[in-house]
């Protein structure tokens, strides 16, 4: 889908839509660069691989310069992921879970309470989380409304004052009615896009990134899609494929993270797991807790400042909130069977942030700050020492 762009003169201010496909030339993501990933992809390698989930975005980026709060400079946005589409009737089993609580996700509550997810998830910055609520709420009203007579939103947040006026509350309800109509199946685009547009990951640009795993059809061919918002780490803590990248590299123009231990990883990371295998509200819970495993593979310890919180859903068992009769028939899948899909879930996520890494973009908002993208030649060069850069990839 075509990226739609606004433009009003007479305040020099840029306010770009980006919606959930690719943008016309393909960006480039982890596996072009050689960075070796375990496990097989599905088509799109996103949490869209996952039949029936859609993705939307609404990016804001305007002004420069100093920060002028209320004006800018404005670099946030809004994401959507509706689990069955616009079917918002037909809730999804879910599950949570938080490493680190430093952070917002509202209505998880009722999630946890009742195993069921009505309607979309949103994830925006830490300021916009109430409106982004209300204009969900006032969307589904016109979508035909929810099971009951009123909604309790699943609305998460990292915080992108860094790079963004976060005090200016630049997110209205029409962005997040944007990305919710925007919202479609295909390729998901990653970096600088929607609510993580302002985001920082590991001492680099950050933002959104998504991934996914086929398992073979004798572990019963299900799905796994990730899809992150990553604002998380700290630049000497990331390891790529093992590696010490963070340590690695070597570019003047990074800002100097702070010596101060108490002031590394202070950022937060939104993961959102999806998949088609028949699983329960507790099993959810069970596979949600694997994403903090993948974190771990890339150095992050989810420090006491960051907000690492996971939503976790299944899109099989359709209709059990609303059986055609008095009990619901549901399937579910045994619990041993689940050791596959534990890991796919890691190997995904890892390869969700990632991605969000690879494709962000260098940023400078408010005040001249700025926020350096990963440097894919560099990242090639170091996995190359480490013997770790998959063959066949040419180097940058």
């Amino acid at each position: 889908m075509a990226r739609r762009v606004f433009m009003f003169l007479p305040l020099a201010f840029l306010l770009i839509f980006v919606d959930a496909a690719l943008p016309q030339s393909r960006p480039v993501r982890a596996r072009d660069l050689g960075i070796p990933f375990e496990g097989t992809p599905g088509r799109f390698n996103a949490i869209t691989d996952v039949k029936g989930v859609t993705v939307g975005f609404a990016t804001l980026i305007s002004g420069s310069g100093k920060l002028v709060v209320g004006q800018g400079p404005v670099r946030t946005g809004v994401t959507a992921i509706l689990p069955r589409g616009t079917k918002a009737k037909d809730p999804v089993m879910a599950g949570f879970f938080s490493q680190n609580g430093n952070g917002e996700m509202t209505g998880i509550h009722w999630v946890r309470e009742s195993g069921f997810l009505e309607g979309p998830i949103m994830i925006t910055n830490t300021h916009s989380v109430g409106v982004v609520r209300d204009a969900v709420i006032a969307w589904q009203l016109k979508h035909g409304g929810t099971l009951y007579p009123w909604s309790l939103p699943v609305v998460a947040e990292t915080w992108d004052g860094f790079l963004n006026d976060a005090n200016g509350f630049h997110v209205k309800p029409a962005d997040a009615w944007h990305a919710l109509d925007a919202a479609e199946s295909g390729p998901v685009a990653e970096g600088n896009v929607g609510g993580g547009t302002g985001m920082r990951c590991f001492g680099f640009k950050g933002g959104t990134g998504t991934s996914s795993r086929v398992l073979p059809s004798d572990e019963g061919g299900y799905t796994v899609g990730v899809l992150v918002q990553c604002n998380t780490g700290s630049r000497q803590d990331l390891r790529i494929a093992g590696v010490p990248v963070g340590q690695e590299i070597k570019l003047a123009d990074v800002q100097a993270e702070a010596k101060d231990p108490e002031q590394r990883d202070m950022g937060s990371i939104i993961i959102v797991i999806a998949t088609d295998a028949p699983l329960i509200p507790t099993q959810m819970d069970r596979l949600a807790r694997r994403a903090t495993l993948a974190l771990g593979r890339l150095g992050s310890y989810s420090g006491d400042g960051s907000g690492d919180l996971f939503v976790s859903f299944s899109a099989e068992n359709s209709g059990a909130v609303m059986p055609a009769g008095d009990v619901a028939q549901i399937q579910m899948l045994p619990n041993d069977r689940m050791n596959p899909l534990f890991l796919a879930t890691v190997n995904a996520t890892e390869e969700a942030i990632v991605n969000a890494m690879v494709a962000a973009q260098t940023m400078t908002g408010i005040d001249g700050h700025t926020s350096v993208a990963l440097p894919h030649d560099q990242v090639q060069e170091i996995l190359k020492k480490y013997h770790r850069l998959a063959d066949g990839v040419a180097t940058q």
